[in-house]
C-alpha cells in the first residue's frame, strides 16, 4: 500500500513538474509573439519544452508569420509600383500636351475667321484646364511616392495665410468674391512651409472655383489647435457630400470635367503628414472646410 501511495505522490509530482514546464512554454510563446508586435521583430517563435504537438503548433505559428509577412512586403511592392506608375503617366502627359498648345498658339498668328476664332478660343481653354488637371495630378502623385521627411520649423501661420489672401484677391475680385478675413494675433505652429503653402493655396482655388458671393476665412486657437476655416456659398444645385469631399477625384457636379477633386485630397495629405485633421460641414448652401494643426507648445523650443 505504501509502494502504491509513493508511485501515486510521483506521478503527481512528474504530471505537475509537467504543466508547470507547459505552462512556462507558453508564456515563452506568448511573449515572442508579444515582441513581434510591439518591438516589429522579425525573430521565429522558438520553444525549448520537448513535446511533439507543442512543436509542430510552433512550426506552424512560424509558417503563417512568414507568409503574413511575405505577403505584406509584396503588398508594399505592388503598391509602390503602382504609385510610380502614376507619377510616370502623369509626367508623359505633359509632353504632347505641350505640343498642342504650342501649335494652339501659332495658330493665334494666323488671320483667321470669326468662326474659326471662336473654335481655337475654345480648345486654348480646354488645353488649359487640361494642363491644370495633369499638374494636379503630378502634384497628387508626387506626394504619394514622395518618402522625404517634412522640414518642420516654427511657422507664423497668421502671417502665411494673410499673405495667401492678399496674393489671391486679383483672382477673387475677377469672380465677383468679397473676401471677408480679420486677421488674428500671431498664431504659431511647428510645420513644413511648403505643405502649409500648399494647403492654404488649394483651399483659396477651391473657393474661386466653387465660391458664390463671398468668401469667409477666418483662423482661431482652439484647445491646443490652431483652426483654419474656409466658408463659402456654393451652387443649391449641386449635390454636395460635405463628408467625401476630401476624397481623391470626389466631384459633386460630374458634368464639370475640369473639377478633378484632387485640390483638397492634396489638403488632407499634407495635413495629416503635419499630424492635423480636416472636416467639412454644409448648411444652407454655404460650405465649411475647417483645418486643424498642432500648436507650438510655449515651451517647445524654435
Amino acid at each position: 500500500m505504501e509502494i502504491l501511495v509513493i508511485i501515486l505522490v510521483i506521478i503527481i509530482a512528474i504530471l505537475t513538474i509537467y504543466i508547470l514546464l507547459l505552462g512556462r512554454q507558453f508564456k515563452s510563446i506568448n511573449k515572442q509573439l508579444e515582441n513581434r508586435l510591439i518591438k516589429h521583430t522579425k525573430q521565429p517563435v522558438s520553444v525549448e519544452f520537448i513535446h511533439r504537438q507543442l512543436e509542430h503548433m510552433v512550426v506552424n505559428i512560424n509558417n503563417c508569420l512568414k507568409a503574413e509577412e511575405i505577403l505584406r512586403l509584396n503588398g508594399i511592392r505592388e503598391e509602390k509600383n503602382f504609385k510610380e506608375l502614376i507619377a510616370n503617366i502623369s509626367h508623359d502627359l505633359r509632353t504632347p500636351l505641350t505640343a498642342i498648345k504650342g501649335y494652339l498658339q501659332l495658330l493665334h498668328k494666323d488671320e483667321l475667321l470669326i468662326d474659326q476664332q471662336m473654335k481655337l478660343d475654345v480648345a486654348v481653354k480646354y488645353a488649359g484646364e487640361m494642363e491644370q488637371l495633369i499638374s494636379r495630378f503630378f502634384e497628387y502623385s508626387y506626394l504619394l511616392t514622395a518618402e522625404n521627411e517634412l522640414t518642420l520649423e516654427k511657422i507664423n501661420l497668421t502671417n502665411l495665410v494673410t499673405e495667401c489672401l492678399a496674393e489671391a484677391v486679383p483672382a477673387f475680385e475677377e469672380q465677383h468674391l468679397l473676401l471677408c478675413y480679420e486677421e488674428p494675433k500671431a498664431i504659431f505652429i511647428r510645420g513644413d512651409k511648403e505643405s502649409l503653402l500648399r494647403i492654404i493655396r488649394n483651399l483659396i482655388r477651391n473657393c474661386n472655383q466653387h465660391g458664390k458671393i463671398s468668401v469667409e476665412v477666418s483662423l482661431s486657437a482652439v484647445d491646443k489647435q490652431a483652426v483654419l476655416a474656409f466658408c463659402n456659398y456654393i451652387d443649391g444645385n449641386l449635390e454636395l457630400d460635405p463628408s467625401r469631399v476630401f476624397e481623391r477625384f470626389y466631384t459633386a457636379d460630374k458634368a464639370r470635367g475640369s473639377q478633378s477633386g484632387l485640390g483638397l485630397s492634396i489638403v488632407k495629405i499634407l495635413t495629416e503628414r503635419m499630424g492635423g485633421n480636416v472636416s467639412a460641414a454644409l448648411e444652407q448652401n454655404k460650405l465649411t472646410l475647417r483645418i486643424k494643426l498642432p500648436l507650438l507648445e510655449n515651451g517647445e523650443k524654435e
